[in-house]
């Protein structure tokens, strides 16, 4: 478990620290410090939030700036079906799981093998995001421009290392490096072409397409072998699953 707990600190302070630039970017769009503090707090998702400011700093309606912090926020639906096994939590504690639901504690959490060390990577991630988020994003509401472009700190490749090397150790075997690869490549391929969120998705879609036919294999090597079996006259009891 202390090993989660140490995962969760390293990624809540690497992406905590990126709430500066949120902060000193939201300000800089038009909004005010109650406005970009209520985004931290409520909305809780910097890929939207940074997606919501893009569009309200370039002049687009509220509509269109709801719309696409919305389609990016889509993602983190797809994280309930994997966090929900993990910390089996029931009554208001799922209101507080589903707000701490993000990329961060759903990665830390689903790395863990045992399943006391799955709830506290999520929680410990989870909420530890949220605090340091929450804060660094007030720093960088109240400095506002005065630090120039927050951007050429590098906190931006700092969040993206923390999450890359908590994931890394998960590319061991040649499938999950294939899928990788093919995300990324669907991933930078559209970004130029699409609107902002959905080369997102469809990256993820790479994963769930290869895992619903990953699933499938072995339904069907085992009927295949049933109707081989039969068609000799053997009995189907000795056809096993593959891997059993």
């Amino acid at each position: 478990m202390s090993s989660a707990v140490r995962q969760a600190v390293s990624v809540a302070l690497a992406t905590g620290l990126y709430g500066v630039s949120f902060g000193a970017l939201s300000v800089v769009a038009g909004l005010d410090v109650w406005q970009t503090m209520a985004l931290s707090l409520v909305m809780f998702s910097g890929g939207s939030q940074f997606a919501f400011i893009g569009v309200a700093g370039s002049g687009g309606s509220p509509g269109a700036a709801i719309a696409t912090a919305a389609l990016v926020g889509l993602r983190n639906a797809l994280y309930g079906p994997q966090v929900a096994p993990l910390i089996e939590v029931t009554g208001p504690r799922r209101l507080l799981a589903a707000q701490l639901t993000i990329d961060e504690s759903t990665a830390v959490g689903t790395a863990q093998r045992d399943p006391a060390a799955a709830r506290a990577g999520f929680w410990w991630t989870g909420a530890g995001v949220f605090l340091l988020w929450n804060a660094f994003t007030l720093v960088g509401a109240l400095v506002g421009d005065s630090a120039g472009d927050p951007r050429r700190y590098g906190l931006d490749a700092a969040a993206a290392a923390a999450f890359l090397a908590l994931v890394w150790p998960r590319l061991s075997n040649r499938t999950a490096q294939a899928v990788a690869g093919a995300a990324v490549v669907v991933a930078l391929s559209t970004t130029p072409v699409l609107p902002s969120g959905v080369p997102v998705l469809l990256a993820a879609a790479v994963a769930v397409l290869v895992g619903v036919l990953w699933r499938s294999r072995p339904a069907a090597a085992v009927t295949d072998a049933v109707a081989s079996h039969q068609s000799e006259g053997a009995s189907v009891r000795r056809v096993e699953e593959p891997g059993s």
